[in-house]
């Protein structure tokens, strides 16, 4: 008697219709009729009564019904223990854009253990890969519309003001946003969030939007656009490599603050107790840092998941 021969059996018993069993089961009818044939053989007696109008559980069926389901959670009950127990003894995967918390396994330690990806690649290449499961978690920049065709959620870790890049010495006087340089690259494969962000953000304030072929979003190119433009120029959240050169300064940009979200995602259908954790740890050491917290005369695109959150 196989654990496979009595999940038929119940099938069967439950539909009392071979056809709508093997429907129910994506077998097909006489695959079905030879397996419950092989069952009662070895149990030495029919299950079933079969006839012009249909399908009755005998005596002994009924008698078997109890017990085969109750053997079927059994095996259900220990399936799931055992997949719950390989998943907490394996890492869950984590991938980035650019920033990640300091001392990010030490926050979810010991009770997961968590593998950081080695492939930095963009926001929308990152919510492609939780998607698709090739990632469990990952720390990217998204939209709402967007998060819900993946079937994703994401929560706030951190929502990042961004400054401007001008020449001149790092100072805390603000420039208006009106008076800000934004870059767009022309490359969509790897700056197609930066560059819808980029567009709106320059759109609402009417700040001057300048198309680049080159990269230049970040590193060094991006310094030798501010020295080519002259003028405080937005800086992106990718993080830059090189230091900043000599004779260039931040400015925090003001009327509105431009805030960039980073998103933990995983999959909305995600319940595991790992993911859970890691977003519980997350979300409450981004809250002890005020990093989920916007300051006065903020900006975000219309279509940001945690626009909410902020405006309460």
């Amino acid at each position: 008697m196989e654990l496979r021969q009595l999940r038929y059996f119940v099938a069967v018993a439950e539909e009392l219709h071979y056809g709508r069993a093997a429907r129910r089961l994506h077998i097909s009818g006489p695959a079905l009729s030879q397996q419950i044939i092989a069952l009662e053989r070895d149990l030495g007696t029919p299950l079933f009564l079969r006839d012009r109008r249909g399908v009755q559980l005998t005596g002994a069926g009924r008698a078997l019904l109890a017990d085969a389901r109750q053997i079927l959670a059994l095996a259900d009950s220990a399936r799931e223990r055992v997949r719950q127990e390989a998943e907490a003894a394996s890492p869950l995967r984590l991938g980035y854009v650019s920033w990640l918390p300091d001392g990010l396994r030490a926050l979810v330690a010991p009770a997961v253990s968590l593998r950081v990806d080695d492939w930095v690649l963009p926001s929308h290449t990152q919510a492609d890969r939780v998607a698709e499961g090739t990632l469990d978690l990952a720390l990217a920049w998204i939209e709402a519309r967007e998060a819900a065709a993946k079937g994703l959620s994401a929560h706030l870790i951190w929502a990042e003001p961004l400054p401007a890049v001008y020449p001149g010495v790092t100072t805390d006087e603000p420039v208006p946003a009106a008076r800000v340089t934004v870059l767009a690259d022309a490359d969509e494969s790897a700056w197609s969030s930066w560059n819808r962000y980029a567009v709106e953000f320059a759109t609402h304030v009417g700040a001057k939007l300048v198309e680049i072929h080159d990269g230049g979003v970040t590193g060094e190119a991006f310094y030798a656009h501010v020295r080519r433009i002259n003028s405080p120029v937005l800086a992106s959240p990718k993080r830059h490599t090189a230091a900043v050169p000599p004779g260039l300064g931040h400015r925090p940009v003001a009327r509105p603050r431009p805030l960039w979200t980073w998103s933990l995602l995983h999959r909305a259908d995600d319940e595991r107790p790992g993911v859970r954790h890691v977003v519980e740890s997350l979300e409450a050491y981004a809250r002890g840092r005020g990093w989920t917290t916007a300051p006065p005369g903020w900006w975000l695109p219309a279509d940001d998941p945690h626009r909410t959150a902020l405006e309460t």
